[in-house]
């Protein structure tokens, strides 16, 4: 508690990417339509990176926030896909913000933002942290296979970003769970590039190991189970109930699952934003962007209780109760 955001931004690519763009692939619009909600997706021209869009995610968020690059005393970038995987995205959007302070990635896919939001807010609350950026960036058709037409469709690119600051002891993370399951490690996975399996091009001559992997139909089980079951327990630990949650903030994966885990929850569809159907799912970007599109609608107010759930490859998972 004691924590409150006082600043929200985002960015997505300029380059609209449409379900008929895709037909080339093999993709079938209808399909995409119907299994997930998605109609097109921002992809980032090859001069623009990770990078390039958390900057610019952040830039708007410290505006709003009316802070500068003296303020801002930490950086977290949630993301799986990074400029380089070494040094950590973080240092780079740091130092073209002009910023002096700790900078570092947090890869834990499309949970990656929930992961450093609540990481950050432990920051601020215990005071040695007074001005955190917390960004969500991801440029996922970097880490896509063209021909992986059940796949490919999914993801778009595009970034979000939070300022967080002391507020008062009402504000802050009512309650939260933070979570992983490494036995769902080969459900979505991308198997080259790291210790275990070094690139090598030997072994490329053949598909694209260094590619993502989906294995959709078990992730979208878990995925509806897990948010009925998190919403319960935040909600009990925090004290409330589902009807006092004025917006639902969720990882935009798949409007599927959105409407099977919020049905079965009975949660008002009015109160869940949606903007998949027009960027797709942009990982570490989907929950900051949702948000920062719900403040600039007006749809946000000091007091309100909003639900924050993000979940993705690990299995991972995050989940928290706000006060606004």
């Amino acid at each position: 508690m004691g924590v409150q955001v006082v600043g929200t931004g985002s960015f997505v690519p300029d380059n609209v990417v449409t379900n008929d763009d895709l037909a080339s692939l093999g993709c079938d619009s209808e399909w995409i339509i119907q299994r997930t909600g998605i109609r097109e997706r921002r992809h980032a021209p090859p001069e623009m990176t990770t990078s390039d869009m958390a900057i610019a995610a952040a830039e708007r968020a410290m505006k709003a926030a009316g802070v500068t690059a003296a303020d801002v005393d930490l950086v977290i970038l949630g993301t799986f896909t990074p400029d380089y995987l070494l040094p950590q995205t973080a240092t780079t959007v740091q130092h073209r913000l002009g910023l002096n302070c700790p900078a570092m990635d947090l890869a834990a896919a499309c949970a990656g933002f929930m992961y450093s939001f609540i990481t950050a807010a432990q920051f601020v609350a215990n005071g040695t942290s007074k001005c955190a950026l917390v960004i969500g960036a991801d440029c996922n058709s970097r880490a896509l296979n063209p021909s992986d037409v059940k796949t490919y469709p999914l993801f778009g690119d595009g970034a979000g970003a939070v300022i967080l600051t002391q507020g008062s002891p009402e504000q802050g993370m009512l309650a939260y769970t933070l979570g992983a399951d490494g036995a769902g490690t080969e459900v979505l996975l991308r198997r080259m590039g790291g210790a275990k399996t070094p690139f090598d091009p030997a072994k490329c001559s053949t598909g694209n190991p260094w590619l993502l992997e989906m294995d959709g139909r078990p992730v979208f089980k878990w995925a509806v189970r897990l948010l009925e079951d998190t919403f319960a327990q935040v909600l009990e630990g925090g004290g409330h109930e589902r009807e006092e949650v004025k917006l639902w903030i969720l990882h935009q994966a798949n409007q599927r699952i959105i409407d099977a885990a919020t049905g079965g929850f009975n949660i008002d569809p009015a109160r869940v934003p949606v903007h998949l159907d027009r960027y797709g799912n942009t990982s570490g970007g989907s929950i900051p962007i949702a948000l920062d599109e719900a403040m600039t609608a007006g749809q946000i107010s000091r007091g309100d209780l909003l639900m924050f759930c993000g979940f993705g490859a690990g299995l991972s998972w995050g989940t928290a109760l706000v006060r606004w």
